[in-house]
């Protein structure tokens, strides 16, 4: 390798919320020799990230405009109301929106929902991002709407959360500019979509090996081993008659 070489890496941008460490454990078992760097980024900021080169490949939500990026969805989060652990929704399975129409529900700036109808009365100001809105629910201010992935990663003691039945869904895919489909982002594409080592795309497959031949027979049955018995008796006239001579009749008195 010359100075002007660089060893190759790979960047991998994610949302938050979203928890590559299976893919990323499967990329260093089959890629050791390629370091793979993650990135996290605002959920809002992710496509800028990768248009710009910042990052290979990320793990995205829906939508995405695919004019430039490529995409392969995923998965579909549940969508959950985040509450206190007193609250009365805590005591109940699930909710739907209607369920929420007389709680104050908090709608932060970084909201990833597509809604076209938010559930609930509005609070006075909306929070500046998803953790701001977590405070204000263990505050007592109000409910929160996001994605289940979410309410977990901003996990409190004193909050807990239901599904809502009918609130809009997150999607996660991978993305990456359509331009710059690398044979690195080839091999993370097959790592998402669980091929294996011999069928990842970028990686040429193992070569068959050649099948060991057998040896012909021909078809032909054995012949008995000098000096065995074939299940027929060597003697003349065996299977018929017993041999011998033949006495005279006898005279009738």
């Amino acid at each position: 390798m010359t100075g002007s070489e660089v060893s190759p890496s790979f960047r991998l941008a994610y949302v938050p919320g979203v928890t590559p460490t299976k893919w990323v454990r499967i990329w260093n078992e089959r890629l050791p020799e390629v370091p793979l760097n993650l990135i996290a980024v605002p959920a809002a900021e992710v496509f800028d990230v990768l248009r710009s080169g910042g990052a290979d490949a990320g793990f995205v939500r829906l939508p995405i405009d695919r004019t430039d990026l490529s995409a392969i969805p995923l998965y579909t989060e549940a969508t959950v109301v985040v509450v206190p652990k007193d609250h009365v929704v805590a005591a109940v399975d699930q909710v739907s929106a209607e369920d929420l129409a007389d709680e104050v529900v908090l709608h932060p700036l970084d909201d990833v929902l597509d809604w076209e109808r938010l559930p609930g009365q509005p609070a006075i100001e909306r929070p500046a991002t998803t953790a701001d809105a977590i405070e204000l629910v263990a505050a007592g201010v109000g409910l929160l709407v996001v994605p289940q992935s979410l309410a977990r990663l901003h996990h409190r003691k004193d909050l807990t959360y239901r599904p809502v039945s009918d609130a809009p869904e997150s999607r996660i895919a991978l993305s990456w500019p359509q331009d710059e489909t690398t044979d690195l982002v080839e091999q993370f594409i097959g790592i998402v979509r669980g091929r294996t080592v011999n069928s990842t795309r970028g990686r040429p497959p193992t070569p068959a090996q050649p099948k060991r031949k057998r040896s012909d027979t021909g078809g032909a049955q054995r012949k008995p081993a000098a000096g065995k018995s074939s299940g027929k008796s060597p003697r003349s006239g065996s299977g018929g008659p017993k041999g011998g001579k033949r006495g005279k009749p006898r005279r009738r008195s």
